[in-house]
């Protein structure tokens, strides 16, 4: 990105910015210095660094980089897990991830990574009639991070990734019941699995994996 094509010429300790890398870190804006098609096509990985970022740094993505995005998600698809899986985490470990998470699934990336997030939008939960699952999910995940300074916790992924993972059965445990009511009956079960098989795929350490699933199956 610009913000990062800066530098400093040695020994005059001339300042070189040629893509405008300072104005646009004073106006918190992530652009890429060619063409976003370009940038993205020679390290696709750079999509998910700047949802990443925008957790991070608070920045925003200018309109043609996030179109670049959504147009070249599929991309995403050539990386390794374990780069994928490394990004996710630095980005789930920003003071607030709330905004990474929904480039990525505004951007169509999520669907590729992390697709259990996405298809959580079409859930409707059952305590909070007025949101749905993918917008709770976003909001117990910042009340994780809330709760650690009580709990002597800094930056803890296992507590993260469950909350992001704590509802992903719900979609394949939807029930309507008798009335109107919606029911999830054993979600937590069935999340569990999932939330197992997706830390697996993203190729997480077993200790990791083993702890996010047993904490999705008692979530409730």
């Amino acid at each position: 990105f610009t913000v990062n094509a800066m530098a400093l010429r040695l020994p005059s300790r001339t300042f070189v910015d040629p893509h405008s890398g300072l104005r646009d870190l004073l106006l918190q804006t992530l652009k890429t210095p060619s063409k976003p098609e370009i940038s993205f096509s020679d390290d696709p990985l750079r999509m998910m660094r700047a949802a990443r970022f925008t957790a991070q740094l608070g920045f925003e993505i200018e309109p043609e980089t996030f179109d670049a995005m959504r147009s070249m998600a599929d991309r995403i698809k050539i990386i390794s897990a374990e780069r994928v899986r490394d990004e996710l985490s630095k980005l789930l470990l920003a003071k607030d991830p709330r905004p990474g998470l929904e480039i990525l699934v505004d951007s169509g990336i999520a669907e590729l990574v992390i697709p259990e997030l996405p298809a959580l939008k079409l859930e409707a939960d059952e305590h909070h009639h007025h949101k749905d699952v993918y917008q709770h999910t976003l909001t117990v995940v910042a009340q994780a991070i809330d709760y650690e300074k009580d709990y002597g916790l800094h930056q803890d992924l296992v507590l993260r990734l469950a909350a992001l993972f704590h509802d992903i059965g719900k979609p394949a445990t939807k029930r309507l019941e008798p009335g109107g009511a919606v029911s999830f009956y054993h979600n937590d079960v069935v999340g569990a699995k999932l939330a197992k098989k997706r830390l697996q795929e993203l190729k997480f350490d077993n200790d990791t994996i083993k702890a996010v699933a047993r904490l999705v199956e008692l979530h409730l």
